[in-house]
Parts: C-alpha cells; sequence; structure tokens
C-alpha cells in the first residue's frame, strides 16, 4: 500500500516506509482531502491488489508448482502492480498531476477509472509472457480440454458481472451522480460485448454459446473500466460492439495461429480488451466528466496520445518485469510441475486433495 499510495519517490513509486504496517492509516480520519476514512480507501485499494494477480493465474492454470506460483504472485505484487498503481493513480509518472512525466510529454495525464492499465493490461500481458515462457499444458491443443461446469461458469459469470459495479461504481470513492453512471455504462458496455460476441461467434463457428456468451461480457467489463468514470451510455455501447470481436480474434483465431496455451484468455481478453478500453476512454472521454476527476485539461488529440502513451508504457513494464521473474523464480525454486505431475492433477500433487469426491 505505501509502494502504491505513499509519498512519491520521483513519481516512480511510493516511499515503502509511508504506511508501514499501515501507520496513519486510521480508522477513523479521512484521508487527505476526503471524507471517508482513511483504512476505508485502503481496503478498497487492496482489493484492486489481490484481485490482479488473480488474473494471471488463469493462464498459466495446470502446469505450475504451487510454491513458485506463491512466490511470484507476491514479487508480481510488490514489484509490479504496486508501482504502476502509483504511476496512475498515487501521482506517479502516468497520472493526471500537474507535472507528471506524462503531463509534461503529452500535455495531460493518463485516465483510468477504475483499471485498465493497472489492472487488466499489466495482468493480461504478464499472463502471455508467463505462458510463452513455460510452455503448453500436456496433450495440449490435440486434446480437447473443457470447461468442467459450464453452469458453475455462467454462475460464476453473473456474480463476476454484478460485482463489477463495485469495482468500477466504487472507484468514484463516492455516492454521487458519477458511480451512478460508471454503474450504467458498465451493464451497457457488458451487456453489448456479450450479444457482439454470441453475433460474431454465430457467424465464425456457426453457433453461438454459453461459454461465449460469458467471455463476451467480461470483454465488455475490462473495456469499459477505464473509461467508466468519463464516458455517456452511447459511448460505452459502442466500446461494447467493437471490443468482442477483436477479443474474439485473439481468442479464437490468433491464439490458435501462433499456439500458446492461455488458459483462461487471460491475454486475450484482459490485455487485449483493456488496451482497447484504454484507447477508447482516449477517444470518448467527455472533457466535463475528464476534469471533474482531474484528468483532460487539453483537447482530443492530447487525451489519446496520453492514453497510447500509458497502454505502451505499461505493457513494456509488466512485459519485462513479468519475464524477469519468471526466470528468476525458474531458476531457484523451478516453476513447473513434471509432466506425471501434471496427468495425475495439481489437487492432488500440490495439496493432498480432491474437488470432488464420489
Amino acid at each position: 500500500y505505501s509502494i502504491a499510495f505513499g509519498k512519491s519517490v520521483g513519481g516512480w513509486f511510493g516511499n515503502p516506509m509511508t504506511y508501514l504496517f499501515l501507520q496513519d492509516v486510521d480508522y477513523n480520519s479521512p484521508r487527505e482531502g476526503e471524507s471517508y476514512p482513511h483504512i476505508v480507501f485502503m481496503a478498497f485499494q487492496m482489493m484492486f491488489a489481490i484481485i490482479t494477480p488473480a488474473l494471471i493465474t488463469g493462464a498459466f492454470a495446470e502446469r505450475v508448482k504451487f510454491r513458485a506460483y506463491a512466490l511470484f504472485i507476491v514479487l508480481w505484487g510488490i514489484l509490479v502492480y504496486a508501482p504502476l498503481a502509483h504511476w496512475v493513480w498515487g501521482g506517479g509518472i502516468l497520472s493526471t498531476e500537474d507535472g507528471s512525466l506524462l503531463s509534461s510529454i503529452a500535455g495531460v495525464g493518463a485516465l483510468d477509472f477504475a483499471g485498465g492499465t493497472v489492472v487488466h493490461i499489466s495482468s493480461g500481458v504478464s499472463a502471455l509472457v508467463f505462458v510463452l515462457l513455460i510452455g503448453k499444458r500436456r496433450g495440449y491443443p490435440e486434446e480437447p480440454i473443457r470447461p468442467n461446469n459450464l453452469v458453475y461458469t455462467m454462475l460464476g459469470a453473473g456474480l463476476l458481472w454484478f460485482g463489477w459495479f463495485g469495482f468500477n461504481g466504487g472507484s468514484e470513492l463516492a455516492s454521487d451522480g458519477t458511480a451512478g453512471l460508471a454503474f450504467v455504462v458498465t451493464h451497457i458496455c457488458a451487456a453489448a460485448a456479450a450479444v457482439s460476441w454470441a453475433l460474431v461467434e454465430k457467424v465464425h463457428r456457426g453457433k453461438a454459446s454459453a461459454l461465449g456468451v460469458a467471455s463476451g461480457l467480461v470483454a465488455g467489463l475490462v473495456c469499459i473500466t477505464p473509461a467508466s468514470g468519463y464516458v455517456l451510455p452511447m459511448h460505452a455501447l459502442i466500446m461494447g460492439l467493437i471490443v468482442s470481436p477483436i477479443c474474439y480474434y485473439f481468442v479464437a483465431v490468433l491464439k490458435g495461429q501462433l499456439g500458446y496455451d492461455d488458459s483462461l484468455d487471460a491475454f486475450g481478453i484482459h490485455g487485449i480488451g483493456g488496451t482497447v478500453g484504454a484507447l477508447f476512454t482516449g477517444l470518448f472521454a467527455t472533457a466535463a466528466l475528464a476534469e471533474a476527476m482531474g484528468g483532460v485539461a487539453g483537447g482530443f488529440n492530447q487525451q489519446l496520445v496520453a492514453q497510447i502513451l500509458a497502454t505502451i508504457a505499461t505493457w513494456i513494464f509488466a512485459g519485462v518485469m513479468t519475464f524477469i521473474l519468471v526466470k528468476v523464480i525458474d531458476a531457484t525454486v523451478g516453476i513447473r510441475v513434471t509432466p506425471d505431475e501434471e496427468l495425475e492433477g495439481l489437487d492432488i500433487t500440490q495439496h493432498g486433495e480432491v474437488g470432488y469426491n464420489l
């Protein structure tokens, strides 16, 4: 939390000592410049810090040792997520603060209402790097690997859709019109993306699937996340209709052509969806909404340039850091389980339990 939101060290990261052991994060006193208790803000932000590396997990499912996974999650959260959060939300180099590095270059800082760059691009790109380094699952893609329980998948997708209202609407940090707008555009974009995914799948494969609808609605949720407090409902509709065909191409076509094994399509949906959303934020952000959030001080071209530069910076930083972390962890504790352990299943070999007992 200190690295993400502590006193800035040159705009690159927060001083780790700022809130060490949550000192000065009071349960009664408000955060500086705000009306809510500081500890509430801390807890909300740590929710993002927990969710983000969890997204990467879906990419390398069924292949990684538990100790390597636990070590990666801790190091990635400290060395990748926390600095990125500082860059965008903590007054760092990509922020909308006057004098930030990006503001000096583009004229304005990056707009990211609820985590397009910080959460989705970073995790999606990291997921791609991770799976490229460790290789495919045993038997993939020759042997079909289907969802264990599609009913649970759809139930989870519904819970995710509902939970995203707190993810995006809550990022306003207030109960007001902007929070309401974020709620509404989140719903519209997700619904539009679910429909457009189903249509594209129908044209490409001949059938629209429930799994495809779930993938589409998540792509829409990801896409609207950076823009949710800055765009109007019509913009959200357009974003939802466009993002799914793009993500579908990466998931259903390009992944097979390139031959990488991203188990739950973390890159194709979160990495690409987040990138599309970050760029659309530059296209559609309304000046009045963005300025109210400390954003757009300049014109259309400035904001789009800022979004492009912030996206490139996030891709490079997350990708390079993940490459280093995977290489170091593999050289020390080893990352991949043995072929026999993978065949038997990680529930048994890593944890001594099974998901279903007959």
